[in-house]
């Protein structure tokens, strides 16, 4: 009998937070573009979601001008 291939580890996305903890006019963090409302809720995301601000969201926050 072949045996089953073992799963995949599949690591919990890392958070996108930079060290760069201010707030543009905008309410976005100047190093990760999250809110102040997503900051407060990444611990309790579920990795589904943290994947899915990553991938969806992020990407269509502009960088702060300098």
């Amino acid at each position: 009998m072949a045996s089953s291939p073992e799963p995949l580890e599949v690591k919990p996305p890392v958070s996108p937070c930079t060290g760069v903890c201010t707030l543009d006019a905008s309410g976005l963090c100047l190093g990760c573009r999250r809110t102040l409302a997503e900051i407060g809720r990444w611990s309790v995301m579920s990795d589904d979601e943290r994947r899915r601000w990553i991938r969806d969201v992020q990407p269509q926050r502009k960088p702060a001008s300098p």
